[in-house]
């Protein structure tokens, strides 16, 4: 794990951060030419978790913190076939939520998130999912994060939700440098081209789960080698 992953996960520390040095933030051109490149490989990328509507969505990121894709939607398959919406969920309850999702990390808290957002969602905005930045990141266990993917895969958005895989690839690969998400966000915001907005998230998310891995990078076959400033590139 690098440095930078190493003090990322937990979101109740300080910030975000890294102690190693970052990558020069690439120019327009070079950033063009790797949009281009991942745009090529794959024109419409998806996100990997399972859902149904903008409240499953929801509920299937909140989920995920801390957690793997594969481990939430291992999770859900029976949940959202029961409970698709905030008033089913109550009516589910969250001793039964808890069965169904015990087996994801931190399950007791956000099971008890999942309820208050639904309750919220059903006597404040009719049960249905706003689709406003701050009001998604009033519901409980929602943050920035959770709220920008929502809003970037459901309303299509340019929403740039900053995760571990697109803190380490924007550091070092140069696209994005930051010393914190925030900072990286801005970055993919001011310098990664209008008409790759939509998707870059997703591409760079891709691209540090099966290239740009934490611990052993797949350099060698990585399809924007020759434009990375990583100076750790493998053979």
């Amino acid at each position: 794990m690098t440095t930078a992953d190493a003090c990322f996960p937990l979101q109740h520390r300080a910030r975000h951060c890294i102690k190693s040095p970052m990558a020069k933030q690439l120019d327009y051109h070079t950033i063009r030419e790797i949009f281009t490149r991942f745009q090529q490989a794959d024109a419409e990328p998806k996100g990997e978790l399972h859902h149904v509507n903008a409240y499953t969505l929801v509920v299937a990121v909140a989920l995920s913190a801390q957690a793997t894709d594969a481990g939430v939607n291992r999770a859900t398959a029976e949940l959202f076939k029961i409970a698709d919406t905030p008033q089913k969920m109550l009516d589910l309850g969250e001793e039964a939520l808890i069965e169904h999702i015990k087996t994801i990390g931190l399950y007791r808290n956000k099971a008890k998130n999942v309820i208050k957002l639904s309750r919220i969602l059903v006597e404040e905005y009719g049960g249905i999912v706003p689709n406003s930045r701050a009001a998604l990141q009033s519901l409980p266990g929602v943050g920035r994060k959770t709220a920008n993917v929502v809003l970037n895969m459901w309303w299509r958005q340019p929403a740039q939700a900053v995760d571990t895989h697109i803190f380490r690839v924007g550091n070092r690969s140069g696209i994005a440098p930051g010393k914190d998400v925030d900072a990286v966000e801005r970055a993919i915001e001011d310098n990664i081209p209008a008409d790759f907005q939509l998707h870059a998230h997703h591409w760079l998310i891709l691209h540090g789960r099966y290239h740009c891995k934490a611990r052993k990078p797949m350099c060698s076959t990585c399809i924007i080698r020759d434009l990375c400033q990583f100076e750790e590139k493998t053979l």
